[in-house]
């Protein structure tokens, strides 16, 4: 079943994601293939997003294991 689009007024523009870095490192983020996170290879961190808005949270990041890191690095 292929998923439903995105809200588009809950989308993340191109222009804040190139302002936004992790909180812990300071460094770029990339956005998930999904558009549901934005994940910090160098924290091994993947921040949600919800409804539109990046929660750079260290209280709500998820672990990244080191597999997903890789297939982001390519």
């Amino acid at each position: 079943m292929a998923e439903a689009p995105a809200d588009p007024r809950h989308v993340v523009s191109p222009q804040v994601l190139d302002m936004l870095v992790c909180p812990l490192t300071k460094t770029r983020l990339t956005l998930s293939a999904d558009r549901a996170e934005l994940i910090s290879v160098a924290a091994r961190l993947a921040f949600p997003i919800r409804k539109g808005v990046p929660l750079l949270s260290l209280d709500e990041a998820r672990n990244v294991d080191p597999e997903e890191i890789q297939r982001l690095s390519r």
